[in-house]
């Protein structure tokens, strides 16, 4: 990595040097900032060579950043999609269909999941890939032909498609009970009211052991993966946002994932995730700006039984990364951060999930007089027009559900201000929710 030895003579260090684990955390950070964007692709990559694949990411700026890959890579995040789908979705004994939905060509996520479930293939597991994308109406082209020749269906991708699929799906009579469907996300926080609802609206029997959610950057792939039982306890808090707070600090609910110190390294740094790994372009002491944390096998068991929770799940006893993502992805309105998952939750509730996609814009705007308000955008289900009544039951759970977790937004925004604005828009809203588009929950 000739770029790495030029970064850290810029920052006075010598290699030879650091030998002990208080050196290496004394290395100065590497980020896309001051380290990627700063050399050409070949000086980051191993002995200046470029990787066998290369994949882009558009990044939260939209410029692209180019992230060299190589089947060692591949191999080794195939382990974390190896624990899902053995530990949790058993398919060791069960002919298993794969169904790719994430977007394919040079973006980041689709190709290298059909690598990492090809590699499941060859070693031995019965599995079968097929690609779609995220072409709607190829999926359910493709499932129904395909998915009554498996014992179950995979479907992986970005939570909110999934659900669009799943939707869709139900409108067009696809019948997902009779598929033994299982869910693998990637790329967003969810509420785990949203896991029980496309759980319900699958056939699921056990959330905990039929859905996923892998932990990935461009960056460096797979960093870490839901088990059964981080899923069982992010269930158990999800209803008990202050145990929340005092394990995470926050009463937002957080991705909580397991990973392997052995291969992905974390490190915390003033509320922030640092992490080293070996990729395509290997990545020490790499500041990824997500938000979180990490809590050690041995002392999360010990939080939850003095809280009188004893997890029945199985899961490896390593440690626990938690994820709130990136924190400019929120909005301040009278001071208090709202989240997008504070909104989501109260559009999952069963009084409201059924007129909505589940895709909503969140923003702090100025009315007429000058005052400011939070606003809501919707987009409505499907063949549902907008209505006073499905505003006013929008709003009514997103408010209760916003003052339940988020005391920050009950105690700093006047009552009178509380209530947000509900402004529902049909489906594929050009304005606020284009097809084919990578959806934004927030605006400035």
């Amino acid at each position: 990595m000739p770029a790495y030895g030029a970064f850290l003579a810029e920052h006075g260090v010598d290699p030879q040097r650091v030998l002990t684990y208080q050196d290496f955390v004394r290395l100065p950070l590497t980020s896309k900032d001051t380290y990627i964007r700063r050399f050409p692709l070949p000086e980051l990559c191993r002995d200046g060579v470029i990787g066998d694949m290369i994949a882009v990411s558009s990044g939260s700026t939209g410029t692209p950043s180019f992230w060299a890959r190589s089947a060692a890579d591949e191999r080794v995040i195939a382990d974390r999609f190896e624990e899902v789908f053995r530990d949790a979705f058993a398919t060791r004994g069960r002919r298993t269909l794969a169904v790719v939905c994430f977007a394919l060509g040079t973006w980041v996520g689709g190709l290298f999941t059909i690598a990492c479930c090809r590699h499941l293939a060859e070693r031995g597991y019965p599995v079968t890939v097929v690609a779609p994308g995220s072409d709607r109406r190829e999926i359910l082209r493709v499932i129904p032909e395909l998915a009554p020749h498996f014992d179950q269906v995979v479907l992986l991708g970005y939570p909110p498609f999934l659900k669009d699929v799943i939707d869709a799906g139900t409108a067009a009579g696809v019948p997902w009970r009779d598929y033994a469907v299982k869910l693998v996300t990637a790329g967003e926080v969810f509420s785990e009211e949203w896991r029980t609802l496309v759980a319900e609206r699958t056939g699921m029997t056990d959330p905990a052991l039929d859905t996923a959610s892998l932990y990935g950057t461009a960056d460096a792939g797979v960093l870490g993966n839901e088990t059964p039982l981080s899923i069982e306890i992010r269930r158990f808090l999800s209803t008990r946002p202050e145990t929340a707070r005092e394990l995470f600090g926050s009463s937002r609910l957080p991705t909580l994932v397991q990973y392997d110190p052995d291969v992905r390294f974390f490190e915390e740094h003033g509320g922030t995730l640092l992490f080293t790994g070996d990729n395509g372009i290997p990545l020490i002491r790499y500041h990824i700006a997500d938000e979180g944390g990490l809590t050690p096998y041995d002392r999360m068991l010990a939080f939850l039984r003095e809280r009188g929770f004893q997890p029945a799940a199985p899961g490896p006893e390593r440690p626990f990364v938690h994820v709130f993502g990136r924190s400019h992805f929120t909005v301040s309105y009278y001071g208090a951060n709202v989240y997008p998952e504070n909104i989501s939750v109260g559009l999952e509730q069963p009084e409201v999930s059924a007129f909505v996609t589940g895709k909503f814009v969140l923003e702090a705007v100025e009315d007429s007089r000058r005052d400011r308000r939070l606003a809501v955008t919707v987009e409505l289900a499907p063949g549902v027009t907008p209505s006073d009544k499905i505003a006013r039951a929008a709003g009514e759970s997103v408010l209760t559900h916003l003052l339940r977790l988020n005391s920050e937004y009950a105690a700093y925004v006047p009552q009178h201000r509380q209530t947000p604005d509900i402004r529902l828009r049909e489906t594929g809203d050009p304005d606020y929710f284009p097809p084919g588009a990578k959806h934004r929950y927030t605006r400035g």
